[in-house]
């Protein structure tokens, strides 16, 4: 799939706050509930996604760029990722000599919803002001914003 293609996948995430941030699906074709929060890290992020303490959590990464590592074996803090899924700004093909699989077609494997194109700058803020929200990911493109929150609110 290229790149045109990937952005073409229409994905939201809403938060119960009813703040709605648009993008790409990255990840797997499924929608998810979870709970959002930041993460700061430069880098490593295979190692937060597969970090038991994060199950349940749509981790916002920060860093603008993210998948240029790719995924490896070595890498991860569990067999599987953790988290519910993964919101990001722009993505990455890997060009790592020690990555094994994109970050996209692991994600698929571990059934992991992504967003990306997502202005990660403005949400981190709001999450830092508001705190951790609930949220869901829309990544199949079958709810529209408006039922996503009030799904959040129920």
């Amino acid at each position: 799939m290229n790149f045109k293609e990937k952005r073409e996948k229409k994905a939201f995430l809403a938060l119960a706050d009813g703040s709605v941030f648009r993008g790409y699906s990255v990840g797997a074709p499924v929608d998810a509930c979870g709970e959002a929060v930041f993460n700061t890290n430069l880098s490593g992020y295979q190692e937060v996604l597969s970090d038991p303490s994060h199950a349940g959590l749509f981790v916002v990464m920060t860093a603008p760029e993210m998948g240029n590592v790719g995924v490896n074996a070595e890498d991860m803090k569990s067999p599987n990722f953790s988290v519910a899924g993964l919101v990001i700004r722009e993505f990455n093909e890997p060009s790592n000599w020690r990555s094994s699989e994109s970050l996209q077609a692991a994600l698929v494997r571990h059934n992991v919803p992504a967003i990306a194109g997502v202005d990660t700058r403005a949400l981190t803020l709001l999450l830092r002001e508001k705190g951790k929200q609930k949220a869901f990911i829309c990544a199949t493109g079958k709810i529209e914003p408006e039922a996503a929150v009030k799904k959040l609110e129920a």
